[in-house]
C-alpha cells in the first residue's frame, strides 16, 4: 500500500477550519432577509400593476429570504469552552472548529462525532454496549461536539490471572482528554469504546507481568507493593494503544485490588502463616542473642562457672522462657547447684 493510501486512510493532523464571526454573518443575514422580504412584496406589487420588473424583485428577493438566508444560518455554529466540532464538506475533512465564541462555517459542512459526551453517565447515551465487562454509553446522536475536557473512565472490576496464576479482582480508573479531533473521529469507529476496550487490554498485559504479593524479602516487585511502578506501566501501556484516535492519557490508577473470593480464604491463610513465620523468627533471633549475652556477662564478671552440660541446659531454659507462646513457671531451686 502506498503512502499516500495511509495518508488517506489515517488522518494524523488536524485542520483548522475557516471560520467567520458569527454576530456579524447574523445581523447582515436578517436584514438581508428583511430586503429580501420588502423586495419580494414590492415585487408582486408591480407585478400585479403590470410592471415587468416586478418578477425580477419577486425572484431575487424571494430566492434569498426563502432559500438563501435560511441556508446561512446552518453555517453558524456555537462553541463553549473545551468543546470543538469536527466538521466535513460533502465527505471530506474539512477542518476542525475550537475556541469558545459564535462562528461563521460553510453552512454546507457537516460536523461528526463518534464518541460519547460522557462516560461517567448512564443516561446520556440511547445505547449501551458490553466490551471486556464494562458497560460503554454511546452519546446522543443530535450532538456533535466534542468535549476537549478532562474526562474519567472508571472501568468496571474484571477478574485477571496475576503472574503466578492466582485469579485476582482489579479495577482502575484512568483519566484523559481528546487532544487529535482528527484521529479521535476519523481513525477509530468510537474512540471511548475504543479506550475502554484498550484499557482492559493493557490491564491484562500489564497484571500478567506481576505476582499479587511476595512473601520473601527479595526485590521483587508486586502488584501490592509496587502500585506506583504498576501504574506508570499501565498508563505507558494504555497511550500507546490509543495513540491513533488522538486521546491523551494523563493518569491511571488502580482503585480496587483483592484475590478473587474461591481462593481468597486460602491466601488470608498463607498470609497468616507467612506472619507467623516472620514473627517465630524474630523472637528467635532475640532470644539466641540474649542467651549469648547472658553467657558472656557470666563468664566476664565471673560470677558462676558453668561446664558444657550445664551451660546446656541453661540454655535450654532460657529458650523455653523466651520463645514460648505462654509464661512460663519458674522452679526454683533452693539447694545446691549440682
Amino acid at each position: 500500500m502506498s503512502n499516500e493510501a495511509n495518508k488517506n486512510q489515517l488522518h494524523n493532523e488536524e485542520i483548522v477550519a475557516k471560520s467567520m464571526n458569527g454576530m456579524g454573518v447574523l445581523i447582515l443575514n436578517i436584514a438581508l432577509i428583511i430586503a429580501g422580504l420588502a423586495a419580494f412584496i414590492h415585487g408582486i406589487n408591480l407585478f400585479n400593476t403590470g410592471y415587468g420588473k416586478g418578477i425580477l424583485l419577486i425572484i431575487v428577493g424571494g430566492s434569498y429570504s426563502f432559500v438563501i438566508g435560511p441556508i446561512i444560518f446552518a453555517g453558524l455554529k456555537v462553541l463553549k469552552p473545551n468543546e470543538a466540532l469536527v466538521l466535513t464538506l460533502f465527505g471530506k475533512y474539512y477542518g476542525t472548529l475550537k475556541g469558545e465564541g459564535f462562528f461563521f462555517v460553510n453552512p454546507f459542512v457537516s460536523a461528526v462525532n463518534t464518541g460519547s459526551k460522557d462516560t461517567t453517565s448512564g443516561k446520556l447515551g440511547i445505547e449501551q454496549k458490553k466490551s471486556g465487562g464494562t458497560e460503554v454509553t454511546l452519546a446522543a446522536k443530535a450532538d456533535k461536539k466534542i468535549s476537549l475536557k478532562t474526562m474519567t473512565l472508571n472501568n468496571e472490576k474484571q477478574k485477571v490471572n496475576d503472574q503466578l496464576g492466582n485469579p485476582i479482582i482489579i479495577g482502575i480508573v484512568v483519566i484523559w482528554r481528546v487532544v487529535n479531533t482528527a484521529k479521535a473521529v476519523f481513525n477509530v469507529d468510537n474512540y471511548t469504546e475504543f479506550l475502554s476496550i484498550q484499557t482492559d487490554s493493557a490491564l491484562r498485559n500489564v497484571v500478567r507481568d506481576y505476582p499479587y504479593d511476595v512473601s520473601n524479602e527479595d526485590n521483587e516487585k508486586s502488584l501490592r507493593g509496587s502500585s506506583q511502578e504498576v501504574t506508570e506501566k499501565l498508563k505507558a501501556e494504555i497511550q500507546s494503544n490509543v495513540e491513533i484516535a488522538g486521546l491523551e492519557i494523563l493518569e491511571a490508577r488502580i482503585t480496587h485490588l483483592a484475590y478473587a473470593p474461591e481462593i481468597a480464604a486460602v491466601m488470608l491463610q498463607r498470609q497468616q502463616a507467612s506472619a507467623i513465620i516472620d514473627a517465630r523468627q524474630m523472637i528467635v533471633e532475640g532470644a539466641v542473642g540474649m542467651v549469648e549475652m547472658a553467657l558472656s556477662k557470666l563468664n566476664e564478671n565471673d560470677i558462676v562457672h558453668l561446664d558444657e552440660e550445664r551451660k546446656a541446659a541453661m540454655v535450654s531454659n532460657l529458650l523455653v522462657v523466651l520463645c514460648g507462646n505462654k509464661d512460663a513457671q519458674p522452679i526454683v531451686n533452693s539447694g545446691s547447684l549440682y
